[in-house]
């Protein structure tokens, strides 16, 4: 009897745990969706609706024409284009300073592996805007400031540290006895590392390639700082170019908005398998 009764509790106690997440599911659901909505359905109103109606009226009509105006804008596929390039760029080093970083980190012992650990945590806490000073006259003084080749460095700096940190606890879980084997079949510590390793850390990898690539793609302080002219801008500054001192077209700002993040939605689309491997293969080795 007492089996039973416990073997009843514990289905109450899944399933409401069930209905506790389906409730949370579609909260988080309404939250991140609805604004959504709202947007794209903004980016198909005229100008003058916008004005009188406000931004969650739903539109009488739809009028394409602002999707229309901010794709056939040069200067919105001259910020895309200087988008994509410091995104690859960036997301390229990273991911290879990162996974040089984490491997000797997780896999050797040596004097100063806790103090550089300890500093890789303790950067991870240094607010990026605080040095936004500092990296805008290192900028002027190398050279770089309004150019593209400004916002790379500035983006591999603020996501190495939670890069490594990530990493490291991944390299950690993966069993030694691969590596032992492979130095039997005569591969050196590079050999290990490029053969045995970095293949093993592909679902790592993605994860923080898409973590990183989204905040990369949406980064905008950086980009509005250390880049001037509108040939080295990046999409989140395509904006300004819909707004004047007096006035702004939200229709149009809405529109280029949505256009904006749709490559991040398709990369998700097509990625999210290896997130989500990539979070619980990290899970469970961490």
């Amino acid at each position: 009897m007492a089996k039973k009764n416990t073997a009843g509790e514990s289905g109450k106690k899944n399933y409401a745990a069930w209905i506790a997440a389906v409730v949370l599911a579609v909260f988080w659901m309404l939250v991140t969706f609805v604004p959504f909505s709202f947007m794209v359905m903004t980016g198909f109103k005229q100008k003058i609706e916008t004005i009188m109606y406000g931004a969650f009226h739903i539109p009488e009509k739809f009028y394409p024409d602002n999707y229309k105006g901010v794709i056939t804008d040069p200067a919105f596929w001259t910020y895309f284009r200087n988008s994509v390039i410091v995104l690859v760029i960036s997301l390229a080093i990273l991911l290879f300073i990162s996974a040089c970083a984490a491997y000797p980190l997780s896999r050797f012992k040596f004097k100063l592996r806790g103090p550089i650990y300890f500093l890789i945590v303790a950067a991870m806490s240094v607010p990026m805007h605080v040095t936004l000073i500092p990296v805008f006259n290192m900028t002027i003084n190398m050279g770089l400031y309004d150019t593209i080749w400004a916002l790379i460095p500035t983006n591999v700096a603020f996501a190495t540290p939670i890069s490594v940190f990530i990493l490291t606890g991944f390299m950690s879980g993966i069993p030694k006895e691969l590596e032992e084997a492979a130095d039997i079949d005569g591969c050196g510590r590079f050999g290990r590392f490029f053969k045995v390793i970095l293949p093993l850390s592909t679902p790592g990898l993605s994860t923080l390639a898409i973590y990183n690539g989204v905040n990369m793609w949406n980064e905008f302080i950086f980009a509005f700082t250390l880049t001037q002219s509108e040939s080295n801008r990046t999409l989140p500054l395509a904006l300004w170019n819909y707004q004047g001192q007096y006035s702004s077209n939200t229709a149009m700002i809405m529109a280029c908005l949505t256009l904006s993040v749709l490559p991040m939605i398709i990369l998700f689309i097509f990625m999210q398998e290896k997130l989500v491997k990539g979070m619980m293969a990290g899970a469970v080795k961490g």
